[in-house]
């Protein structure tokens, strides 16, 4: 986007995109407070559902905090998340854990700029793609983003760590 050019305002993880030079969008959807989840925010994107990751946060026992980012139509797969973080067995954290720890808020949780890095795992299907949306830090902002390039900046490690709803 040229400096002229009007725009959603940008988040804090929006800026450091911008000072490591990565090429991204901002793309604002409508958000319903009564609804966040992932396929709610594919639908106002008209976007693939499988395109559209959410961000999630895990407590692996013995391993600490670490970060999934996962297609919306899936669920986290616990134990090949606690597996590739290097834990006996991981859970997702209390909810009431999350703006404390990472500085946001469900459903405007990003990979990029938390509190403190976490090893964040993207599910492999991340790289079916050439671009994927993920939050922007805020709820009703995602970016849109080449997978290649999200992964290099979060230091992340692809790996299957989701299996579809059931």
């Amino acid at each position: 986007m040229g400096k002229n050019e009007k725009g959603p305002a940008k988040t804090n993880a929006a800026r450091l995109l911008d000072k490591a030079g990565i090429d991204y969008r901002l793309v604002p959807y409508e958000v319903d407070e009564s609804n966040l989840a992932a396929d709610h925010v594919a639908e106002e994107l008209g976007e693939d559902i499988n395109c559209v990751f959410k961000t999630l946060v895990l407590n692996g026992e013995r391993s600490g905090h670490f970060v999934c980012v996962i297609p919306g139509n899936m669920e986290v797969d616990l134990k090949a998340a606690a597996r590739v973080a290097g834990a006996k067995k991981a859970d997702l954290i209390p909810m009431k854990e999350l703006l404390p720890l990472t500085g946001y808020i469900r459903g405007g949780c990003s990979p990029i700029g938390m509190k403190k890095p976490f090893p964040t795992f993207f599910h492999s299907t991340i790289n079916n793609f050439d671009r994927v949306y993920v939050s922007a830090g805020v709820r009703g902002l995602q970016f849109c983003i080449a997978p290649a390039d999200l992964i290099a900046y979060t230091g992340g490690t692809v790996a299957d760590i989701a299996t579809l709803q059931s």
